[in-house]
């Protein structure tokens, strides 16, 4: 998936007009767009949204991003939502491999209550929203088979550090920030699961956007966090494999399968090719056909 839509849970409008933003993913928030005394209302109107969302091929998936572990919501937002079966959770303020142990045991309690299969709602992770989150980062490949991506979150790490800005004059993330952003992208890697980059505030800011998307594309993310439908097209095209990089991608391939098991290096175009770029062809060919592109 490319782009991940925040919309809040308790908009009625915003919800209804959510699935025809082009997003590949909507995250129904209960979190921080949610005011403490709205909770309540809006777990009601993301369960009725869900129930009643059309799904299937050509619809966004739909992911709630509860409450964090610690803040007394997060129970009440799964009792909520689980029945109305989400395609998954995103968990915000992930703390490292133990929280994810917790939230799928948690989820699978509701699955069982819900005679929904085991396993089926899969976990989406903001893993470096805290300092603690950034220094859990290792541990990430054996905390859970829902474990589906891990995003980070430029703003809230701020606030846990005490930051001014998390962006120099320049507009560019500082040091640390730069840290918790690369920091995700190897315990995603590390766990073979999607990295998502995290949202680009400045919504009216759309060659900043791009700027930044071709940045987190070029390093291995494999999408990024939205705050306004606006954003959607940006991020799409960009995370979209061009049509030269899939035929690239899928001489590579059909090379290694005609050379069969034992192929080492081989050449294409003048170029030495060798496992390294089958694997990189063969994520994009898995990301073209994500995109619902005949690679």
């Amino acid at each position: 998936m490319r782009s991940y839509l925040f919309v809040p849970g308790d908009s009625d409008r915003k919800l209804e007009k959510a699935p025809s933003s082009g997003a590949d993913c909507l995250l129904i928030d209960l979190e921080d767009s949610v005011s403490p005394r709205r909770k309540i209302e809006a777990r009601a109107m993301a369960a009725a949204f869900l129930a009643g969302a059309e799904r299937g091929e050509g619809q966004p998936k739909l992911i709630v991003r509860i409450n964090a572990l610690d803040s007394g919501h997060a129970e009440a937002d799964l009792d909520a939502v689980v029945g109305a079966k989400p395609d998954g959770i995103l968990l915000p303020k992930a703390e490292g491999p133990a929280a994810i142990q917790h939230l799928s045991a948690l989820i699978a309690v509701r699955e069982a209550e819900n005679d929904i299969p085991e396993g089926q709602l899969r976990i989406h992770a903001l893993a470096a929203e805290t300092a603690a989150g950034v220094l859990n980062l290792n541990g990430y490949r054996s905390a859970s088979a829902r474990l589906e991506a891990l995003s980070w979150g430029g703003e809230d790490l701020a606030a846990d550090l005490g930051a001014a800005r998390n962006r120099g004059d320049d507009g560019h993330y500082t040091d640390v920030f730069r840290l918790a952003r690369s920091m995700t992208l190897l315990a995603a890697a590390a766990a073979q699961i999607m990295a998502i980059d995290t949202v680009f505030t400045d919504f009216r800011d759309m060659e900043g956007l791009e700027r930044e998307c071709l940045a987190a594309e070029r390093d291995g993310f494999s999408g990024k966090l939205a705050i306004h439908p606006a954003q959607v097209e940006v991020i799409n095209r960009v995370f979209t494999p061009s049509s030269e990089a899939v035929h690239r991608a899928r001489r590579i391939v059909e090379l290694f399968e005609g050379a069969g098991e034992d192929a080492g290096v081989m050449s294409l175009e003048g170029q030495m090719i060798d496992r390294p770029h089958l694997r990189q062809a063969e994520r994009i060919l898995k990301r073209a056909a994500a995109a619902g592109l005949n690679a």
